[in-house]
């Protein structure tokens, strides 16, 4: 066994790998670009080297960087975790050519199954189940159309390299196929630096399957059971489990077999994923991913079995410590990935500093693995993954209770997140029942993102209680004992009482409190009436008591600014300026403003420019994903206020169109 390792990633896979090489007596070395200087991943590293610039293409996929790191510190093997250089055929052989184990598969294998049209041309030829669809070399964009015409709309094009549903587009009529096919190559051009594709049939309902399958130098190919992988946005997953719900054994047993005579085929050695659709009952194999997979987890808490140390004793030859009838499977494993994104806006990613990040506390039933603290900055540079909560119980219904308990208890602010939706997604009445299919998030749309709801009574009474609290005793200095400028509403010849008004995104709340003390107060809202009692219970939290029933609410927020965390989920709420001018908001019409933080890749328009509503302005790109902004009416743009490669921030104005004066 070697005794170092340098992990070539960042955040929270490489903090898992270190974890585990730490219990394994392995020294581990960290690699950061400029942007990760302070990040969790540095900290946990028994040493650290800094490689480059926050891009991406001049550190973490930089190959030449990453080795002369190995160098340095004395490194004898590297890690890639996923992501990045993992599946990258040309690191592995740096890697051997520099004297380093490479914790991964030959490159051969890689490149086997580097590309996807090349991986199902070598899986037909094995007799592998195919989704119809052309996997050929001609990329001409009419050769393409043609091909998808030939198979049948709906299709899906796919980057042949990479995966994480970059470069994805499902196109519905032969109209779309065009625009389509430019947004995938250009996606697929920035996440892969290849911008080749290949086109198959879309089905309808079908569930992602996947099988975890481990290889060694000594020919031993095992299975390590399915997971199932079907609930996702953009393509790419959000919720896992272990094992997968409503498969039969023989379905099990021919898709594990099938998997590892994938792996056979190809001469493959470590930890590795062979992925199907399956429908109806039947299964067609869709890729391999050479590495360890992001949902991983799942699967060593249904079998007990440390990935990573398999993968490190593999890589030093190590023969697997298992065969196939020794691979048990216990109870059921499911993983949400929380991310910093806005599912509102199409899940466009939120960056920002992590003002508050409370997670819950790890136990037999809930694990969770993150590379992020509270404080560190979700940049726009990488993925917006925040965490993996992972819980297991003895079935299903166990586990799925544990995690609606988990993501309850979750209080994240700074940065818009996911959470409301996978506490929806994993409570849905179909998701209990296993209804499951890649289109359950748009089918499911209206109940797993409601527009949004007035908030609990409790929530408006927590967030005037601390705005209250917040004021000033006296606004007079010189006269502390003042009653007229007191926050206990004193008033001349009559009840008192403070009117606070609450804004909730477009909702406004007027409230009329009633103090009788610091705690205790009568609230009138919307008619109602009712007795509060608030109480600290911890740092910022407090119970609030309304009609003998207590809740536990976590607050935090400046000024006007507060945000309330109330089972799971998060209200951001601000106590409205009475000094603010009527009509502020006159000309935002007039704005089109970026929904997410990025870099413009794209002008559609130029000033003077005419367009109708839904007409392509510009194409924005964050984190390796592209997303179009169009026009919100018909108008003429009046100006522009950004360029081709200009970074801008989340709400930056892109341009203006001309108002009814100009």
């Amino acid at each position: 066994m070697f005794g170092s390792v340098l992990i070539a990633n960042r955040g929270e896979i490489a903090c898992r790998v270190i974890r585990t090489a730490r219990r394994m007596g392995l020294r581990s070395i960290a690699v950061f670009s400029d942007a990760d200087a302070g990040a969790a991943h540095v900290a946990m590293a028994d040493a650290a080297v800094r490689i480059g610039p926050p891009a991406a293409a001049e550190s973490y996929l930089a190959i030449d960087r990453i080795i002369e790191a190995a160098r340095r510190t004395g490194a004898e093997a590297i890690h890639p975790g996923y992501g990045f250089l993992s599946e990258n055929a040309d690191f592995a052989e740096a890697c051997a050519a520099a004297g380093l184990v490479f914790v991964g598969p030959p490159a051969e294998a890689i490149r086997a199954m580097g590309s996807k049209s090349a991986a199902k041309a070598l899986m037909e030829q094995a007799g592998v189940p195919l989704v119809p669809g052309y996997h050929g070399a001609d990329q001409d964009p009419a050769a393409l159309a043609r091909a998808a015409a030939e198979i049948g709309y709906p299709v899906l094009i796919k980057a042949s390299a990479g995966g994480g549903g970059k470069g994805m587009r499902v196109v519905r009529a032969a109209a779309d196929f065009a625009a389509e096919l430019d947004r995938a190559k250009g996606e697929a051009r920035a996440a892969f630096g290849d911008d080749r594709v290949l086109v198959e049939k879309y089905l309808t309902k079908p569930r992602h399957i996947e099988i975890q399958v481990f290889a060694d130098t000594h020919g031993n190919v095992v299975s390590l059971h399915e997971r199932d992988c079907s609930i996702q946005r953009r393509h790419q997953k959000i919720v896992e489990e272990a094992p997968a719900p409503l498969i039969d054994e023989a379905m099990r047993a021919a898709m594990g077999k099938t998997a590892c005579d994938a792996a056979r085929a190809i001469g493959y050695v470590g930890a590795g994923t062979v992925e199907f659709i399956a429908e109806d009952g039947a299964f067609h194999f869709m890729e391999m991913n050479t590495r360890l997979q992001v949902e991983h987890p799942v699967t060593e808490m249904i079998t007990g079995i440390d990935l990573v140390e398999w993968q490190f004793r593999v890589a030093a030859g190590e023969a697997l410590p298992l065969k196939q009838e020794g691979i048990g499977r216990r109870g059921h494993a499911v993983e949400v990935r929380l991310y910093a994104e806005d599912p509102a806006r199409d899940f466009a990613p939120s960056t920002g500093a992590l003002a508050r990040l409370r997670l819950p506390a790890e136990s037999r039933h809930l694990r969770i693995e993150s590379g992020v603290r509270a404080g560190d900055e979700v940049s726009v540079h990488y993925d917006p993954m925040i965490a993996k909560l992972v819980t297991w119980d003895e079935d299903r219904d166990g586990a799925l209770r544990h995690m609606a308990q988990a993501l309850a208890a979750c209080e994240i602010d700074g940065v818009q997140t996911n959470l409301d939706l996978l506490r929806r997604i994993v409570t849905h009445p179909d998701f209990c029942a296993a209804a499951l299919d890649t289109g359950f998030i748009a089918r499911h749309e209206a109940a797993l993102l409601p527009a949004r709801g007035a908030p609990p009574v409790a929530v408006l009474a927590a967030a005037a209680h601390r705005w209250l609290a917040t004021l000033p005793q006296s606004g007079d200095p010189s006269d502390p004992w003042s009653p007229w400028a007191t926050r206990a509403a004193w008033r001349l010849n009559g009840e008192r009482f403070q009117d606070v008004v609450i804004e909730d995104g477009e909702a406004t709340h007027h409230l009329r409190l009633h103090p009788r003390d610091e705690r205790h107060f009568r609230l009138d809202h919307a008619g109602r009436e009712v007795f509060v009692c608030v109480d600290a219970a911890g740092e910022d939290e407090v119970s609030v008591e309304i009609d003998g029933i207590v809740a536990r609410l976590g607050t935090s927020g400046q000024g006007g600014r507060i945000v309330v965390f109330a089972d799971g989920a998060r209200h951001v709420l601000a106590v409205a300026d009475p000094h603010r001018a009527a009509g502020e908001a006159d000309g935002a019409a007039a704005r089109v403003t970026s929904v997410m933080p990025g870099k413009v890749v794209e002008l559609a328009v130029a000033a003077g420019s005419a367009v109708r509503e839904g007409d392509l302005l510009a194409v924005i790109e964050a984190m390796k994903v592209q997303f179009r902004i169009t026009a919100p009416r018909d108008g003429v743009i009046a100006a522009l206020h950004c360029a081709v490669g200009d970074l801008i921030e989340d709400g930056a104005e892109l341009m203006a169109f001309a108002t009814d004066t100009d």
